[in-house]
């Protein structure tokens, strides 16, 4: 097999494998079938869609990253949120853990929110992300750079309303009954806090023309996210002697990460705002980017920021 193609499967195979080894161990802990069927499922969608894209002509590879999308975002919205009545949502989580129960949404944040990121990075963001999955259907496919200022800590306000609702809700109103599995509250909180999301993000898209905003700015996830993705093995990397500078990789990026000043000083892709979408290696004409392993620590933010709005005179 040539050697660039065997590189480029290197990510599906990896992912694949370790979402198959996750959903046998959790079948044979738990006796329950769901485990293997769900990360199975994802790790098969993962693997074909990242195989898709390390095959597919450059025009076409981000095909095979819209799939995974549809197809993984569409099983947890549907199947886990409608079928199950299992809200997989961040406010979920908060009160599975007040409750001392498991399920869908715990096991789904261990796995792809906090340990995942280890290895993988923010790849759920760019590639399993429901959210995503209808922003990426947006017209304002080209950023025009991040908002100065304290925009970014959003979602960290975000994140702690999300507690303290549950907090609030949990021990002012004895709001723990209705906590359990495949109740019609699970199901209420996931369909009205998706179409929230849903309103928001493209509301904040529109507004700023930039299909990304919520992801940047809002999205709660990110705070887990962002703090384990600094250890991810997975991380962008850049041949120097190919870069020709021309900037192009910057340019798409749709998180508006300054590749540049990591490729400059010899570094790889150290930014935890990066999705792995791979966009930058998609639009590189020299075939200077590629997904590589090994071990250095990220959060070293380098991002483009948009140049300040000028009155007129």
């Amino acid at each position: 097999m040539h050697l660039g193609r065997a590189r480029g499967l290197l990510l599906p195979g990896v992912t694949f494998l370790a979402f198959w080894a996750i959903a046998i161990l959790g079948w044979r802990l738990s006796g329950f079938v769901q485990p293997l069927f769900l990360f199975g499922y994802i790790g098969t969608a993962l693997g074909i869609g990242l195989a898709l894209y390390s095959t597919l002509p450059k025009k076409k590879k981000q095909r095979g990253r819209k799939l995974t999308l549809i197809l993984v975002g569409g099983l947890l919205l549907i199947y886990v949120g409608g079928v199950q009545s299992e809200n997989v949502q961040i406010e979920w989580v908060f009160f599975s853990l007040l409750a001392g129960l498991g399920g869908a949404a715990l096991t789904h944040y261990i796995v792809a929110k906090i340990a995942g990121p280890l290895l993988f990075g923010r790849l759920w963001c760019g590639w399993a992300c429901w959210t995503l999955m209808v922003l990426d259907l947006l017209p304002f496919q080209r950023s025009p750079g991040r908002i100065s200022g304290r925009w970014g800590l959003l979602r960290y306000v975000h994140a702690a309303m999300s507690l303290g609702l549950m907090l609030l809700l949990w021990f002012a109103f004895g709001y723990r009954t209705e906590i359990h599995f495949r109740s019609a509250t699970g199901l209420w909180w996931m369909l009205v806090g998706n179409l929230l999301y849903y309103v928001t993000a493209v509301g904040l898209a529109y507004a700023l023309r930039d299909n990304r905003a919520f992801c940047k700015y809002l999205c709660p996830v990110t705070v887990f996210l962002k703090a384990t993705s600094r250890f991810s093995l997975l991380k962008i990397e850049a041949e120097r002697a190919k870069c020709t500078e021309c900037e192009a990789c910057v340019k798409m990026c749709p998180m508006d990460i300054q590749l540049l000043d990591y490729i400059r000083s010899g570094q790889r892709i150290l930014s935890t705002e990066c999705m792995l979408c791979q966009t930058c290696i998609t639009v590189c004409a020299e075939d200077a980017l590629r997904v590589s392993v090994g071990f250095d620590l990220g959060g070293r933010e380098r991002l483009r920021v948009r140049p300040p709005v000028r009155n007129a005179a």
